[in-house]
């Protein structure tokens, strides 16, 4: 059985803090919206939909419940439909997407909604606890550090300096704000309203398009003081002895922003899609999660990304384009040289450094994104992936019908 993504949809956006625009929606609500507004635009008959996935990292608090079957209540999708919450850390709202499409592959449900949420403003990263770091024997043995210090580590190993990372954040805000001036998200982007109707934001929120390298270069390192002060790149050095000295290169510039938002992608076999009066866009191809070195830890896009190429029958150059999570600028340039893939195949409209990287929705946001510009541009194959927590990697094929 094959697995159609039919629509995809988003919410714009917004700055993850208390003076952002989404600040005072909850996430139950941006949840409901992408919902609502995946049914509303295909006229759906959600008695149809089997089952809601939803990404959400800190499942606690607003979030907690099981936000999936809660926000599909909220959203008034018919009460036979089932919802569920999944953790994959930064790769949440993709393995939802492709949990939901092994469904459909599986033949038991036929239409799935895969996607996610997380309001960073209201239930802030850490907040469901940190199961890894906490416990000595495991922080010991695994060589646990920051995913900042992680970040530097892997732009010194591989020779990315601080211009590179720069150079790279400063053209993701360029991409970013050309793509949304020329209107290429707005086909896919659905406003969050209050409950009056009115407009809370359309627009992602922290696009800086004035954003250049030697704006960045103003910037000190974040990570430095928490690399030395509290021994984190002295366990790097452990971990990879040949460094002698951890370069750090990273800061809130070059680095995803903290962000509200959700995402639904509509996913089904070929026969509900019909029945439904849907066409399909494209059909997921294949679908791959991997582990990697925990301390290192971001490195794993390469590898999910090699091994759902190997069970597709593909290879990196059958792909006409990418999106990777941009969590920091190292991550995206190593998977570059890693896979030989040149910067104009790659998050050409940006991505979380300039949009930022509400956990749990991303891995769903850029599916969307890039099946959009895969239809703008008339491409047939793409890669979307995403590095991970703990070490980790989750990517997924598609393929336009």
């Amino acid at each position: 059985m094959e697995a159609y993504i039919y629509d995809a949809v988003r919410t714009p956006r917004g700055k993850g803090k208390k003076d952002g625009a989404l600040h005072g929606v909850t996430p139950l609500r941006l949840a409901e919206t992408a919902l609502r507004a995946l049914a509303a635009r295909n006229a759906l008959d959600t008695a149809l939909i089997d089952d809601v996935v939803l990404g959400c990292v800190e499942p606690v608090g607003e979030q907690g419940a099981c936000i999936g079957r809660i926000a599909a209540l909220a959203a008034d999708y018919h009460e036979s439909v089932a919802g569920v919450q999944i953790n994959r850390f930064c790769a949440s709202g993709l393995e939802a997407c492709n949990m939901a499409a092994a469904q459909v592959m599986s033949g038991q449900s036929d239409l799935v909604v895969g996607g996610g949420v997380e309001a960073m403003s209201r239930v802030p990263m850490g907040a469901s606890g940190w199961a890894w770091p906490v416990d000595p024997q495991v922080a010991l043995k695994t060589y646990f550090v920051p995913q900042g210090i992680a970040a530097d580590a892997i732009a010194t190993l591989y020779g990315h300096g601080r211009a590179d990372v720069d150079a790279y954040a400063a053209e993701s805000h360029r991409r970013a704000h050309h793509a949304w001036e020329s209107g290429w998200f707005a086909g896919s982007v659905v406003p969050v309203l209050d409950y009056n109707g009115l407009t809370i934001l359309a627009r992602d929120e922290t696009v800086r398009p004035a954003t250049t390298v030697a704006s960045l270069a103003a910037l000190k390192p974040a990570f430095a003081a928490l690399g030395e002060q509290f021994g984190f790149d002295a366990v790097i050095g452990q971990r990879y002895p040949h460094i002698e000295t951890i370069n750090h290169v990273h800061h809130a510039g070059n680095s995803s922003g903290i962000v509200d938002g959700a995402a639904a992608v509509l996913i089904g076999n070929r026969a509900i899609g019909a029945r439904a009066g849907l066409t399909p866009r494209a059909r997921i191809r294949g679908f791959a999660s991997v582990g990697s070195e925990p301390s290192l830890m971001l490195t794993g896009p390469s590898y999910a990304a090699e091994k759902a190429l190997k069970r597709a029958g593909m290879r990196a150059a059958d792909i006409d384009l990418f999106e990777l999570n941009e969590a920091f600028a190292s991550v995206v340039l190593r998977f570059m040289d890693a896979l030989a893939i040149a910067h104009d195949k790659i998050n050409v409209n940006g991505g979380a450094i300039a949009m930022g990287h509400p956990l749990g929705a991303t891995g769903a946001m850029i599916l969307g994104v890039l099946l959009d510009e895969m239809e703008r541009r008339d491409l047939s194959t793409g890669l979307v992936t995403l590095c991970v927590g703990a070490g980790m990697g989750t990517a997924t094929i598609i393929e336009r019908i």
